[in-house]
């Protein structure tokens, strides 16, 4: 796996946006904010006004379940999601709302390229320095900005995560590209419609595609689709991680059901910044 590439990070200070200067164990702007390095190596760039919780971001219970289901069930699924691009290891890459990094560094060990994972979860990113050393790891909002100078990536991924399409643009390369990977229709639908009396499919692409426009437009869609079989624990584990988590009555629901067939199901859109002579 290579190193991240040194890029330029910017102070999330109100109206600062100064770039950030290493000095031993703290990051320094022109304006003298500073920002610590945590001893496993990411950087907490979050303020004040980012935070609508005292801990943003996934609960431990939702790192846990997701990251059994991704070593586990959706395995497969990763690596597919690896499969849709084709890298080198000049091109670097942010994944937005990257969680513990498990498919960032699906991505950097498969290609080599530099990485860098940004996630609102102060205890995600931890875990994601300990487990992928070499990588740049940082907490931010990225609903407001992304704390990186413009145009510092070949390659912008979210996965399940952040849209800010505004910000994505300002610092993706103009010949990059966008990946956006997104529950597709029939996502985990058996479980939905036996816990929850919901068997209606939740198609996001249209949705997701004019939430990019005008500033990126599709370039190509697949979908990635499994089926697997699930005890209870591991149904609770995908529903629990998943986009909108699993609550306490539905659990109880969840205890009287055995074990089930269920569909496991991705869209993956690749988008090129508008006016990108690569379309």
């Amino acid at each position: 796996m290579a190193p991240a590439a040194t890029l330029s990070l910017l102070c999330t200070v109100r109206d600062c946006r100064k770039p950030l200067a290493r000095a031993e164990r703290r990051l320094v702007c022109a304006n003298d904010h500073s920002f610590d390095v945590a001893r496993s190596g990411y950087v907490n760039l979050l303020q004040p006004q980012d935070r609508r919780s005292p801990r943003p971001g996934d609960s431990p219970q939702a790192l846990g379940a997701r990251r059994r289901v991704l070593q586990g069930v959706e395995a497969p699924l990763v690596d597919a999601i690896v499969d849709t691009l084709s890298l080198t290891e000049h091109d670097v890459v942010l994944d937005v709302g990257c969680g513990e990094g498990h498919h960032l560094a699906a991505i950097a060990r498969r290609f080599g390229c530099g990485a860098h994972g940004l996630d609102i979860s102060v205890p995600a990113i931890d875990a994601a320095a300990r487990r992928h050393r070499g990588l740049e790891w940082v907490v931010a909002n990225a609903d407001r900005l992304v704390p990186y100078a413009e145009h510092s990536f070949s390659v912008v991924v979210s996965i399940t995560g952040r849209k800010n399409a505004g910000e994505f643009r300002r610092v993706i390369r103009p010949d990059g590209l966008l990946l956006v990977v997104v529950p597709a229709a029939d996502d985990l639908i058996e479980v939905r419609r036996a816990v929850l009396g919901e068997g209606v499919p939740h198609d996001r692409i249209e949705r997701t595609v004019a939430t990019f426009a005008p500033l990126f437009t599709l370039a190509r869609h697949e979908c990635l689709r499994r089926v697997v079989r699930l005890d209870r624990a591991a149904a609770a584990d995908a529903m629990t991680g998943s986009y909108r988590g699993l609550r306490r009555n539905e659990r109880a629901r969840l205890e009287s059901i055995g074990d089930l067939d269920v569909t496991l199901s991705r869209d993956v859109l690749l988008l090129r910044p508008e006016g990108s002579a690569l379309h």
